[in-house]
């Protein structure tokens, strides 16, 4: 039997958090604005970047960004601003100059969170049958709170969006949460039994390590929680990080739960491409938004 999304939940640990803004500066770049965030998520004090158009005549559509790893835990929601070395440029600007108001949170153990280690941090939540990333995705949800309550989102048209473990983030959030109407999400996509039984599942850090999970479910499956709403997935096919035959597992047990819309599941597989974002792949991400979202 499918994995149920209250089921999922369970899994992850996963909590409704509350969420306040404490501080905003604004940041005006000519074109865009940049808003630099203090947000309160549960007991927490937690770092928001949020970049949006200069001008704003109406409510807009907005984009929930889940930053990648990379192993700089010095970064976080600074990637949305900065960019990283696997991405064309930074989406910040990009999205902004698209109509979009977005915005990335520090996930726990990165940018201004980065106080404990990924290790420490995970290690003392496996103890007690619980993961890291059920602790950032509900800081993620929390997050989407926050950017569907601005008077400036619409918040009926809201994406998500990430590469690696930013991918991660979006589509398994949108897995829990159908605020989210649509989901891009690049280079981190795969079947993680296909992973361990390659040996490759070492590969990825020990936050995405959930307790019993690949008992009931894997990526295929939780990505099927999300349709039939629009999902574009974007791999390359030399990413260590999501092999072929992993990727194909995940896509032969996801695609049954689009057959009844098979044009709100787009999937693009690179040859020769490893983790990274190609400039097709950001045109994708483009498009996709401008489709569903614009």
């Amino acid at each position: 039997m499918p994995i149920t999304a209250s089921r999922f939940r369970e899994h992850l640990g996963f909590e409704d958090r509350g969420v306040t803004r404490l501080d905003k500066r604004v940041e005006p770049m000519g074109d865009y604005v940049v808003e630099h965030l203090q947000l309160r998520i549960g007991d927490a004090e937690v770092r928001g970047i949020l970049t949006r158009p200069a001008e704003v005549a109406a409510p807009l559509p907005a984009i929930l960004y889940g930053h990648s790893h990379g192993g700089r835990y010095d970064v976080g929601a600074r990637e949305l601003l900065d960019g990283r070395e696997y991405l064309v440029s930074p989406l910040g600007p990009v999205f902004a100059r698209a109509g979009y108001v977005t915005l990335c949170i520090d996930m726990p153990v990165f940018g201004e969170r980065a106080n404990v280690t990924e290790s420490a941090a995970a290690k003392a939540l496996l103890w007690y049958g619980q993961s890291l990333f059920g602790e950032m995705l509900s800081d993620h949800a929390a997050a989407l709170t926050y950017l569907a309550g601005r008077d400036d989102v619409d918040a009926s048209r809201i994406g998500a969006f990430g590469l690696s473990m930013g991918c991660v983030l979006s589509y398994w959030l949108a897995a829990l949460d159908k605020r989210i109407a649509a989901v891009a999400h690049l280079c981190c996509f795969a079947d993680f039994r296909t992973m361990v039984e390659l040996g490759a599942h070492d590969g990825h850090g020990i936050y995405l390590t959930v307790p019993g999970l690949l008992k009931e479910a894997d990526g295929g499956s939780i990505a099927a929680l999300i349709a039939p709403r629009p999902q574009l997935i974007c791999v390359g096919e030399a990413d260590h990080l999501s092999p072929p035959q992993a990727v194909a597992r995940a896509m032969d047990e996801l695609r049954p739960a689009y057959a009844s819309a098979p044009d709100k599941l787009e999937f693009i597989s690179e040859p020769g491409v490893g983790h990274e974002e190609t400039p097709s792949m950001r045109a994708a991400v483009l498009r996709f938004f401008e489709r569903y979202l614009g």
